[in-house]
C-alpha cells in the first residue's frame, strides 16, 4: 500500500483525509497520464453519499483541465464502472465511494482500461504526482480542453447487461432487497422486477447521509425480519457500492460470501464449468468451507485478504470462481471485481435450476464457530508487531492446535486490526480473541477512548 492508496483505493474522511484538492489533481494526472498522445475518455460513477457530488466535480474540472473527457454515469455501482471501462474501451474507470464506511468517509477507486483495478505503477506515479508540485503537469489550452459528458445511458446499459446473464424467469419468486441506501437503490428493483420477481425493498430512500447506516450487508437484521416477516424465498443486501452481496434464506439466517462460493462451486463443478475444479478464497474463509470442498471434490488456493488479490489468483490460473467471506465474489466469466447484483443474479440461478431452497443449498456446508473484532488502534504496524501481541497470539495457535486458528490483520482501509479466532466453540473463540485484545489494551496500543 502506498502514502494515499491501500487495497480499495484512496480512502477516508471527506475533506479531511481525502480533500476537494486531492480529487482535482487525481483527475489532472488521469486525464494527462491517458492523454500523452491522443484525446483522452474516463468514465465516472458515484455512490449516494453527499460528498461524492462534490468529489465528482472535482476530478471532472482535473480531468477536462488536463484535456481529457469526462463521461459521468452519476450514482451507479462499483462493477458497473467496471462493466462500462471494458466494454466501452475507456481509458481508465473512477468510482467515487467508500464502500460499507459511513456516510462521512469517501473514496477514489481507479481501474485500467480493462476495468480491473489499476495497476501499482500508474498508483505510484499517481502517488509522486500528489506530493509535488501541481505545475508539472500542464493545463490543456483553447481547442484541447476536455469536455464532461453526460452518460446516464450507460447505467441503463449496464441494467441491461445484468437481465441478459438470467438464464431463469423469477416468476413466483418473493425476494427482498436490502440497497443499503446507496448504489443499488434504483438498480436493484429494476433488475428483478424485469425478470419477474415479487419485490420487497428496503433502504432505498437515500439522503446523502444515510449510506450504509443501519443497513445492507454490514447490517443484516433488517433483510432478516423482511424475509420472516413476509415469508420471501430469498433475500439480498448490497453494500453502499454494490461490489458485495450477502443473502439471507428463507429461515432468516445469514448466507455470507464462503456460503456463496460453496453453492455455486457446487453448482459449477456439477455442469463441468469450474477450471481445475478450483475456487480460489482468503485466509479470512471459514475452516469449515474448505473440509465441504474436499468433500465435494473441490480444491482451492488462498489469498491474502482484499478482492484485488482474489481477481490477480483467478486471472494468472485462469480460475472463474473466487471471493471473500464480507460478499466480494467474482465471477470471472462475466467480471473482473465483485459484483453484488451478479451475485444475487447467480444464487437465484443455482436454486431456481437445482430446484431447491436457499437453506437446501447450503445444507453440507457446516461452518466453525468464529469470532471477528475490529479493534481501532493507534499505529497498525506497530500494535500488529508488538512482541507482546505477537506471543499472545502465538500462544492461542498453540492452545488450539488443528482445532482451529487465530489471525490477526490489518484493515487496507480503516486504523483498525481484525482479530479472527475460528474453534470448535464460540466461547472459546470468544476467550482468546479477548486475551489477544486485552494484550494491545495493557501495552496501550488501541486508540483513545477504545
Amino acid at each position: 500500500m502506498g502514502k494515499y492508496f491501500g487495497t480499495d483505493g484512496f480512502r477516508g474522511e471527506a475533506n479531511i483525509d481525502l480533500t476537494v484538492d486531492h480529487a482535482v489533481r487525481i483527475g489532472r494526472f488521469l486525464g494527462h497520464y491517458y492523454g500523452k498522445d491522443k484525446k483522452a475518455r474516463i468514465v465516472i460513477g458515484k455512490d449516494t453519499r453527499l460528498s461524492s457530488y462534490m468529489l465528482e466535480d472535482a476530478l471532472a474540472a482535473g480531468i477536462t483541465a488536463s484535456g481529457a473527457d469526462a463521461y459521468l454515469l452519476h450514482v451507479t455501482t462499483t462493477p458497473s464502472v467496471s462493466y462500462m471501462t471494458r466494454v466501452e474501451r475507456f481509458d481508465c474507470g473512477v468510482m467515487i465511494s467508500a464502500s460499507h464506511n459511513p456516510f462521512y468517509d469517501n473514496g477514489i477507486k481507479l481501474m485500467n482500461g480493462k476495468g480491473e483495478k489499476m495497476e501499482q505503477g500508474v498508483i505510484d506515479a499517481l502517488e509522486d504526482y500528489l506530493d509535488s508540485d501541481p505545475a508539472t503537469i500542464p493545463y490543456a489550452v483553447r481547442g484541447n480542453i476536455g469536455k464532461t459528458v453526460d452518460y446516464y445511458g450507460g447505467r441503463n446499459q449496464y441494467i441491461g447487461y445484468l437481465i441478459s446473464l438470467s438464464r431463469n424467469s423469477y416468476k413466483g419468486y418473493k425476494v427482498g432487497l436490502d440497497c443499503a441506501n446507496g448504489s443499488t437503490w434504483m438498480i436493484a428493483k429494476a433488475v428483478f422486477d424485469a425478470l419477474g420477481a415479487q419485490t420487497y425493498v428496503i433502504n432505498n430512500t437515500p439522503s446523502g447521509t444515510n449510506i450504509n447506516q443501519d443497513a445492507g450487508s454490514t447490517h443484516m437484521d433488517q433483510l432478516q425480519r423482511l424475509v420472516i416477516d413476509n415469508e420471501l424465498d430469498v433475500g439480498f443486501a448490497f453494500d453502499g457500492d454494490a461490489d458485495r452481496c450477502l443473502a439471507v434464506d428463507e429461515k432468516g439466517n445469514i448466507v455470507d460470501g464462503d456460503d456463496i462460493l460453496y453453492i455455486y462451486g457446487t453448482f459449477m463443478k456439477e455442469r463441468g464449468n469450474l477450471v481445475d475444479n478450483t475456487v480460489v478464497t482468503t485466509v479470512m474463509s471459514n475452516f469449515g468451507l474448505y473440509k465441504a470442498f474436499r468433500e465435494a471434490g473441490i480444491a482451492y488456493k488462498q489469498t491474502a485478504v482484499g478482492d484485488r488479490f482474489v481477481y490477480e489468483c483467478m486471472r494468472e490460473h485462469g480460475h472463474l470462481l473466487g471471493g471473500e467471506q464480507s460478499g466480494h465474489i467474482i465471477f470471472g466469466k462475466y467480471a473482473s471485481t465483485g459484483d453484488g447484483m451478479l451475485t444475487a443474479i447467480k444464487v437465484m440461478q443455482a436454486m431456481i435450476s437445482k430446484e431447491k431452497t436457499l437453506s437446501q443449498l447450503t445444507e453440507p456446508f457446516k461452518k466453525y464457530p468464529q469470532v471477528l473484532r475490529n479493534i481501532r488502534v493507534a499505529d497498525k504496524e506497530a500494535a500488529l508487531n508488538h512482541p507482546a501481541v505477537q506471543s499472545a497470539i502465538l500462544e492461542a495457535q498453540q492452545a488450539l492446535g488443528d482445532t482451529g486458528r487465530v489471525l490477526v490483520r490489518k484493515s487496507g482501509t480503516e486504523p483498525l486490526l481484525r482479530v479472527m479466532v475460528e474453534a470448535g466453540e464460540t466461547d472459546i473463540c470468544n476467550a482468546h480473541a479477548e486475551r489477544i485484545i486485552h494484550t494491545m489494551r495493557e501495552n496501550r496500543l488501541l486508540s483513545e477512548g477504545v
